[in-house]
């Protein structure tokens, strides 16, 4: 699978970490930066990682900052994108069997790694459910179109 990756600074290290498990999962990873731990604006890479998944150029992304909240609520305003902000296992599996979420949010000041792998594979590995969720997914996607029937 092909996953957008993005940070700001404080989420830097945590990136790398997550690339490198990733690539040891046999995934493909686009990292939209940043590429140092220089300070940054964390809207500028969720929209990169929310735009390669809304274009098809990613399956899924992966974002991180301090809280990973920022990132998210950024990347949500892409169309297309269901971006949850996981801090535990269950929230990470749920995100996608309930939500499809196609971008996973992450804290990198709250989080410890062995939590984040842990996370990131279930987040990988879980399949929506599809059925009464597919009906309340659509309904997110027809309102983000602008069809107002939707609610």
């Amino acid at each position: 699978m092909k996953i957008a990756l993005g940070s700001d600074h404080r989420g830097f290290e945590v990136k790398r970490r997550i690339a490198t498990v990733l690539q040891q999962l046999g995934h493909e990873v686009q990292d939209v930066g940043p590429h140092s731990k220089d300070s940054v604006d964390y809207p500028d890479y969720a929209f990169l990682v929310a735009l390669a998944v809304s274009e098809g150029r990613a399956q899924r992304g992966v974002l991180i900052c301090g809280t990973g909240i920022g990132m998210c609520i950024a990347a949500n305003k892409v169309k297309g994108v269901r971006a949850a902000p996981c801090h535990d296992s269950i929230t990470a599996e749920m995100s996608r069997r309930h939500n499809d979420a196609n971008v996973l949010s992450l804290s990198a000041d709250l989080l410890g790694e062995e939590l984040i792998e842990r996370m990131l594979r279930i987040w990988l590995e879980t399949e929506f459910e599809s059925g009464r969720h597919a009906r309340r997914v659509e309904k997110i996607t027809r309102f983000e179109t602008g069809e107002r029937g939707a609610v």
